[in-house]
C-alpha cells in the first residue's frame, strides 16, 4: 500500500502519526551555537532533516540517517531529544497531523556530495535567525529556544563520568 494511503488510514483511525527530525548543530569560532536547515524539496521552505520512523532503527538513529540524506552531514546524536513539534503534513490528496520527535545532531562532518544534495540547499544560522525562516511555528520555538546549554552536559554528569 502506497504510504500516503496507509498514513491516511492511520490517521482516520484516529493513531498518532510520528516523525524523527535531526537539527544539526556546532559551535562556531566564539562558542556560540548554530544550526543547520535544509530547503524542502517541493516547496523550498527552510527546514530540519526529518522522515518516517525506520523499521530495525532507533529515533536517534532514524534522524542521523535522515541528516546524511537531506543534509549531507555526519555526526553524533545526543541521547536525549530536544523536543518535540506538531505540523501538518501534506499528502497527495489530504493533510495529517504529525507529532515530530526532535534529536540534537553534533555534526562532525559536512559532505561534499550527498543523497539529495542536488534537490536541496544547506544553511548555518544562530537559532534566533534560523526560527525566523521556519513557517512551522512549534518547531521555530523549539529552535529559538536551543542553547549551549542544551548541548553541554551537566557539571554533575561528567564528573560522574571521570570519577
Amino acid at each position: 500500500m502506497p504510504k500516503d494511503k496507509k498514513t491516511i488510514r492511520k490517521a482516520s483511525n484516529g493513531e498518532i502519526i510520528a516523525q524523527v527530525a535531526a537539527i544539526p548543530f556546532r559551535l562556531d569560532d566564539r562558542g556560540e551555537l548554530e544550526v543547520m536547515l535544509v530547503t524542502s524539496r517541493g516547496t523550498r521552505r527552510f527546514i530540519v532533516p526529518k522522515g518516517w520512523p525506520m523499521k530495525g532503527k532507533s529515533e536517534r538513529q532514524a534522524a542521523l540517517i535522515e541528516a546524511r540524506e537531506e543534509a549531507g552531514v555526519r555526526g553524533k546524536a545526543l541521547k536525549k531529544p530536544a523536543g518535540s513539534y506538531c505540523y501538518w503534513k501534506r499528502l497527495s490528496t489530504s493533510f495529517v497531523h504529525v507529532v515530530v520527535t526532535a534529536y540534537l545532531v553534533e555534526v562532525s562532518e559536512e559532505l561534499e556530495a550527498w543523497q539529495e544534495a542536488g534537490a536541496r540547499q544547506r544553511a548555518w544560522l544562530k537559532p534566533a535567525d534560523a526560527a525566523v525562516l521556519i513557517d512551522e511555528p512549534e518547531l521555530a520555538t523549539l529552535i529559538r529556544s536551543l542553547s549551549v546549554a542544551d548541548i553541554t552536559p551537566p557539571v554533575e554528569a561528567m564528573a560522574e563520568a571521570v570519577s
